[in-house]
């Protein structure tokens, strides 16, 4: 640490035209650092970093370490063992009476701040680029003559724009009137949240009327650049919610819409193939450590055919003797939810159960200085489009997929020209919990799993089929991402219960004006 230290300090010497001498910090400053009230403290130091004065740099780094003790109004570096003198670096003998010294949560922050400003003018781009990010907000005047060499000495264009925002920042304080009027115009070109909030609270506890209406024509620039920032934040939400709500109804587009059952189980083969992730997520954990990053490929074929298994068990033994009857369907699959709630908690317990992203699903990436898109929702996102791609395909281009069509524009045609319906209705059941459970082991990525995460979604998911068209897989696609978005833009104004009120009085609204939803099924027997 040290000698990384102590490099830095060498070429901010070499930077700032210092003395050749290694060290120019006196005894007496020293001991000013490192002991005394904070306010005295911080005074001292600030001194120090108003001159330029790099060679503090050890002794802070020290502090923020615990490493310093004090002793006749003198302070030591303490490094395995061994004393030396903070102001000369020479050896010492540790006095018998030094004592430890402390610093409080402010003397911390104003170390680290030291530190960073010192960091501006490191030879390494990231260096200076992290430092300005840190100094955002802890930077103060006292420290200003430093930034304004860095600013003059940075060659890359975008630091020196932060650098010059970073120094504004600092004058909109300042006692200079002029100098804050100037501070708010050079913040009117930024785009972070934190300056917003920075003028916001200028303006508060200003008073002059010149630098008020500076400080509120500044604002207004800001706050026009974050909208964009804000507006691109909720469709990425909307559409990321419609991912979502399009895995979880696109199994459901397909039973409802072949067989006509209505499956309030549904939302419990989805909470299956969740669990089903968290399964292979502990056997990747506990057997396959190194590999753990990679658990989520073995994880999403085994929530699909564990789903599907489940599905076809319930489709041969319950539902297939529930044809043409929906309400008893209805009535049946609701016991059904409930017995594999119960199940489900007898397994694993009622409380929910963690899934952790892999490391390359973590964290996100910043498009916008208050717009990060989530890398998880991001891979979600795509997941949705791959499933709804391979859907597409199967029913378009396979026979299973021409089966089902034939099944579902015409049951009693389809079985006069040699289809085995009861089959079709298996598999297409099968499927569609298959889909429910890659829905879940998406869902396990963005929340906690739990034996009751069927029960948000199925009601969702419905809407999205009834509204899109029964049994269309067109429909189901502009239902999920509509009702995604309008449900995100909705909420941002009128709040969360009142968006799901809204959404649902619209849906009630469209479907008395349109029956067969956006998209009608197609078919002699749709059409009778």
């Amino acid at each position: 640490m040290f000698s990384r230290v102590l490099w830095i300090v060498l070429f901010l010497l070499a930077w700032l035209g210092a003395a050749p001498a290694a060290f120019a910090l006196t005894p007496e400053q020293a001991g000013k650092i490192a002991a005394g009230d904070s306010d005295e403290r911080i005074a001292a130091l600030n001194e120090r970093i108003a001159a330029g004065d790099v060679t503090v740099v050890p002794l802070v780094q020290a502090l923020l370490d615990d490493a310093v003790k004090t002793a006749g109004g003198k302070a030591f570096i303490v490094q395995d063992g061994k004393a030396v003198e903070a102001a000369t670096g020479a050896a010492a003998t540790l006095p018998a009476d030094a004592e430890d010294v402390v610093n409080n949560n402010r003397m911390r922050r104003e170390l680290e701040s030291a530190i960073a400003v010192l960091k501006l003018v490191s030879p390494e781009r990231a260096v200076r680029e992290k430092a300005i990010v840190e100094l955002k907000d802890q930077v103060d005047e006292g420290k200003l003559p430093l930034i304004e060499k860095a600013e003059k000495a940075e060659t890359d264009p975008q630091l020196k724009a932060q650098l010059g925002l970073l120094r504004a920042a600092v004058l909109i304080s300042s006692d200079d009137a002029a100098k804050r009027v100037a501070a708010a115009k050079a913040l009117s070109g930024s785009s972070e949240p934190a300056t917003r909030s920075l003028l916001l609270e200028r303006l508060n506890g200003e008073s002059d009327p010149a630098v008020k209406a500076a400080i509120q024509a500044a604002l207004d620039s800001v706050q026009g650049q974050l909208a964009w920032g804000e507006r691109l934040g909720v469709l990425f939400t909307g559409a990321s919610l419609g991912s979502i709500l399009l895995l979880v109804a696109l199994g459901l587009a397909i039973t409802y819409g072949l067989m006509g059952v209505i499956n309030m189980a549904h939302g419990e083969l989805m909470m299956i193939g969740a669990y089903a992730t968290y399964v292979v997520q502990n056997l990747f954990r506990h057997y396959l450590p190194g590999a753990f990053d990679w658990y989520i490929l073995l994880a999403i074929p085994a929530s699909f055919f564990t789903s599907a298994l489940v599905g076809a068990v319930l489709e041969r033994s319950v539902i297939r003797w529930l044809y043409g009857r929906p309400l008893e369907t209805l009535l049946a699959t609701w016991g059904i939810s409930l017995v594999l709630m119960q199940a489900v908690r007898s397994l694993f317990g009622a409380q929910n159960v963690g899934v952790e992203n892999p490391a390359w699903m973590s964290g996100g990436v910043q498009v916008l200085p208050n717009l990060v898109l989530p890398f998880n929702r991001i891979a979600i996102l795509a997941f949705a489009a791959l499933v709804l791609l391979g859907m597409a395909l199967l029913i378009g281009k396979t026979r299973l997929g021409l089966f089902v069509r034939g099944v579902t524009q015409n049951r009693r045609m389809a079985a006069c020209v040699g289809v085995d319906t009861a089959r079709t209705d298996m598999m297409a059941f099968a499927l569609g919990a298959g889909i429910a459970g890659l829905a879940g082991c998406a869902l396990s990525q963005v929340g906690n799993v739990g034996p009751d995460l069927g029960q948000g979604y199925i009601v969702d998911s419905f809407m999205v089929v009834v509204l899109g068209g029964v049994g269309q897989l067109a429909g189901t696609v502009y239902a999920a991402l509509g009702l995604g978005i309008l449900n995100k833009l909705l909420e941002g104004w009128a709040g969360a219960v009142l968006a799901k009120i809204m959404v649902l009085v619209f849906i009630v609204v469209f479907i008395q004006k349109r029956p067969q939803g956006l998209f009608a099924v197609k078919g002699r027997s749709a059409e009778a």
